[in-house]
């Protein structure tokens, strides 16, 4: 097994086994290349089908390729999508810088989604190497019901196990390619043949290395038009994968923040 076989064979196990632990499971996918990666995962683990449903956080604030992307998928992978409508930004925590708050959206549509289906479990597409407040996080990582995360209060995760039961009342979010880097996901993809937003793909000098709302997300310099040239590009550069993320760059402690309250 290469490299990829072996981050392909956990992140399977992981899915398998959260489905196997966890009565009430949905995903969140938020059609960027790292929960799409997933999704293919998760036919593979599944035997084509996906057996939970899916949650697309809707801020109506998508670019026009992403929504195109979706609905194709959703047709021909035939996907059970449930589209959360996020509530309008005046009633986010005003304290918060303005992208901040158009980020904190999608924080109270999962709250709200998870409160009214009564998922125990939502499997998520980040990773460690992303965000440093995200480099904290566990493969299965205990919240409160309301999405709350503390830190400080993780399970030890040694050599491949992985708590999976857990306290009745506790929210879990799994994160099966945690471990994974960005040029990782772009050698799976390109090995695989997943499909992928075009927006990915330079045009006119410009592309999105990560894909967000409109409102809060910018392309980056970059003439990398294919998938090939988008792994060369990852080899040599130095910038991070979000500096087109404004939340990333507003203060200090903001994503943090979000992420303490909940955001993914």
């Amino acid at each position: 097994m290469n490299h990829l076989d072996e981050l392909e064979a956990e992140s399977i196990t992981i899915l398998r086994e959260a489905f196997a632990r966890i009565d009430r499971l949905a995903m969140l996918w938020s059609i960027g290349k790292d929960s799409t990666l997933i999704l293919w995962l998760l036919r593979k683990a599944f035997f084509g089908h996906v057996p939970f449903p899916l949650v697309q956080l809707e801020t109506h604030m998508e670019l026009p390729e992403v929504y195109e992307f979706r609905d194709r998928l959703v047709r021909e992978w035939n996907l059970p999508l449930i589209v959360e409508d996020c509530p309008p930004e005046e009633l986010m925590d005003q304290t918060l810088a303005p992208g901040g708050r158009a980020a904190a959206r999608k924080t109270e549509g999962l709250k709200a989604v998870i409160q009214r289906e009564g998922f125990e479990g939502i499997i998520v597409g980040i990773r460690r190497d992303e965000q440093g407040t995200r480099a904290k996080e566990r493969v299965f990582s205990p919240r409160s019901f309301e999405g709350a995360w503390d830190v400080a209060d993780q399970p030890a995760e040694f050599w491949g196990q992985y708590k999976t039961r857990f306290e009745p009342g506790t929210h879990v979010r799994i994160h099966p390619i945690l471990k994974w880097t960005e040029i990782d996901v772009w050698r799976y993809t390109q090995r695989e043949g997943i499909p992928i937003v075009p927006l990915y793909l330079a045009k006119d000098g410009l592309r999105y290395r990560s894909l967000g709302e409109k409102n809060i997300t910018l392309p980056v310099a970059s003439d990398a038009d294919t998938i090939e040239a988008i792994i060369a590009e990852l080899e040599t550069t130095k910038v991070s994968e979000r500096s087109g993320r404004i939340i990333d760059n507003e203060t200090e402690d903001g994503f943090e923040r979000l992420r303490s309250a909940g955001y993914m």
